[in-house]
């Protein structure tokens, strides 16, 4: 069997911005990352489309936009993915199987979302679609709020970790200066992140403003190969493990502080590589909520279950620290629009193991680790990847 290869990508700047649609969004990564690759548009076999939408616009069907965005595609098959947050790592990972059972020897990824072109109320509300409705749709807050009852579960158990959280946001935005795609590109630093001001609500206590990813546009692609196009190519990333792993939707079902679909995915993915988490280079995780990427630290084998703030004390996932998390700024100051997240998160640890990321990156960077899901873990994706050319 031939394994996919990434060979070429794109990324669109996130935040609120003028392209009107997905379809715009589109057109502005889908024939840079072709160009990128180093292919031509007749090369591409198969294309994979990840938007969540659910409401965002009233335009569906977002698979056949692609070939609107961008001449030569219109007559090649697209198919649209969606698995909530985790909506363009399902693209991805179903473009991968796509190539790899011998269908087709290049394909294209694209994840995209507009979100900002409703008001802020019915993006709670679309929002609140990946979670179980029937039991969670009347949560204050919106999805934040369902984050925010696992932060105050979290609290009651293990203590109150409210200052970890805020030492996380200041990380990440720290980390965001460097990325000219983000969508925040400004250091708050610890004590604004701490502190409850006008500026800085609680917006689902106990979390902050500052502990809530962002509602953005934006749009991500990704160039596919089979190892013997790659070879001909000018760079292949390859994928030492990938893992996909679910859980329960309903909260009331499960200890929702463990996050035990992200727990498995990490133990299979370091398995399936044969390597440990002291072998990656720097991991850019799911830090939807602060309170996310505490327990992600947990869940990857940082630290035992409610010992993530010990991670956070030690300074281990800063830039510098033993395993840098979420160089690139993470959702907390890149941006979060839905279907481009797992997309945008793959680029950017391919841009890393390139040497293509400019301020953001990481010295001899070789093996980097990817997690991202979908709901409060719900839908749990590992990649484990490394440069083979």
């Amino acid at each position: 069997m031939s394994r996919a290869r990434i060979v070429g990508w794109s990324h669109s700047h996130f935040g609120k911005v003028e392209a009107p649609s997905t379809e715009a969004l589109m057109r502005e990564v889908v024939g840079p990352a072709i160009e990128h690759a180093g292919i031509e548009t007749a090369d591409v076999d198969g294309v994979f489309v990840g938007v969540m939408n659910n409401g965002f616009s009233k335009q569906d069907f977002q698979g056949a936009l692609v070939g609107m965005a961008h001449d030569g595609l219109g007559q090649v098959p697209a198919v649209r993915l969606e698995n909530a947050c985790a909506t363009g790592s399902a693209a991805l990972y179903t473009a991968m199987d796509f190539i790899e059972s011998g269908r087709g020897r290049i394909a294209v990824v694209v994840g995209a979302e507009k979100m900002t072109a409703i008001p802020t109320v019915e993006v709670g509300d679309i929002l609140l679609g990946a979670s179980y409705r029937e039991e969670e749709a009347e949560v204050e807050g919106g999805f934040a709020g369902i984050f925010g009852r696992i932060a105050q579960t979290y609290f009651q158990k293990y203590g109150d970790r409210s200052e970890e959280l805020a030492m996380i946001a200041a990380k990440n935005h720290s980390n965001g200066m460097a990325n000219p795609y983000a969508h925040m590109r400004k250091d708050f630093g610890f004590d604004f992140c701490n502190t409850v001001s006008d500026k800085n609500p609680y917006v689902a206590g106990p979390l902050r403003r500052t502990d809530c990813s962002l509602v953005s546009d934006g749009a991500a692609a990704i160039v596919l190969a089979d190892e013997e196009t790659a070879e001909t190519l000018e760079r292949a990333i390859a994928f030492k493990a990938r893992q996909h792993a679910n859980d329960v939707l309903a909260i009331s079902r499960r200890d929702a502080t463990e996050f035990a679909g992200a727990r498995t995915a990490w133990a299979k993915a370091l398995e399936e590589a044969g390597l440990t988490l002291d072998d990656l280079d720097l991991v850019e995780t799911h830090d939807c909520f602060t309170i996310a990427e505490m327990i992600e630290y947990e869940a990857m084998g940082l630290a035992k279950r409610g010992e993530g703030y010990k991670v956070v004390r030690d300074g281990i996932t800063r830039k510098d620290g033993r395993l840098p998390v979420n160089p690139s700024g993470g959702l907390k100051s890149k941006g979060h629009p839905i279907g481009a997240t797992g997309v945008s998160m793959h680029v950017m640890a391919a841009m890393q193991l390139m040497g293509e990321a400019g301020d953001m990156q990481i010295p001899g960077a070789k093996t980097a680790g990817v997690f991202n899901m979908g709901g409060a873990a719900v839908a749990n994706y590992v990649s484990i990847m490394e440069r083979v050319k």
